[in-house]
């Protein structure tokens, strides 16, 4: 545990989930630059290796734990495993996601809606959950939780059911957590992403559908400025908090999307 009155305290420890590529990668390197440490996690370890070997000397400071996190059991074990390791968590940053094929609503399979929802959002409450465990108990308490929430938690886009129920949803857990979590020092925020420009948003460059039918290619932004945010979300103290922050590509079709 860390020791307050100690000349060296040991130093704030964060978890990431879908560390292993795009916003989750960026956001972990960034808090690493910053002095975090950093639990690395998501369901492909090599994916999490590659994260932690672009760390650089940074490595050290990290821990790489694949899991299932759509599973409680196997998230329930993460977070033992993040406690017996490190002693404390300050962050959490629910950032895994995923979306559907982009197919009629009405021709959407059962797998598939559970699917989503299975990471989007059951994943964010068991996280939530046993983040709240530790950070009641350690000393000092508290810390902070920032969720992933997309510009799809206001507008959404064609065919993309599943993902917008979800984001939608988790700000409605944020406001949650916000809430229950004031009695014990627990801050949490929701940082809502426009366009940045990973993997996950490639097809953008070659044109995407839009809300009139048309297919048009839409403006990124360098994943770095989300990394920035969430370092600056993280570094607050407890008795701030940034409860939503929209980050965008400036020219995106979002004001007045449709």
């Amino acid at each position: 545990m860390v020791d307050a009155a100690s000349p060296n305290p040991a130093p704030r420890v964060a978890l990431v989930t879908g560390a292993g590529s795009g916003i989750g990668r960026a956001s972990a390197l960034a808090l690493l630059a910053a002095g975090w440490h950093v639990v690395l996690t998501g369901r492909r370890a090599d994916a999490l290796e590659a994260t932690r070997a672009a760390a650089g000397d940074a490595a050290g400071r990290t821990l790489a734990a694949p899991a299932d996190l759509s599973d409680p059991d196997a998230v329930a074990a993460l977070f033992q495993r993040v406690e017996a390791t490190f002693g404390r968590l300050d962050l959490l940053f629910n950032n895994a996601g995923s979306g559907a094929p982009p197919v009629p609503l009405d021709e959407l399979t059962p797998a598939q809606w559970r699917s989503v929802v299975g990471i989007n959002l059951d994943a964010a409450f068991y996280c939530t959950q046993q983040a709240f465990r530790i950070m009641k108990r350690q000393s000092p308490r508290g810390g902070r939780i920032i969720n992933n929430g997309s510009i799809s938690a206001y507008a959404p886009r064609p065919l993309s059911a599943p993902y917008t129920a979800t984001k939608h949803a988790i700000t409605g857990l944020t406001k949650a957590t916000a809430l229950d979590g004031r009695a014990h020092d627990i801050a949490c925020g929701q940082i809502d992403i426009g366009n940045a420009a990973t993997d996950m948003t490639e097809r953008m460059a070659s044109g995407v559908l839009q809300a009139d039918g048309s297919m048009r290619v839409e403006p990124r932004m360098d994943v770095a400025h989300v990394a920035d945010a969430i370092v600056h979300m993280a570094s607050l103290p407890l008795e701030s908090n940034v409860l939503f922050m929209t980050v965008m590509a400036t020219k995106m079709p979002f004001v007045g999307r449709g």
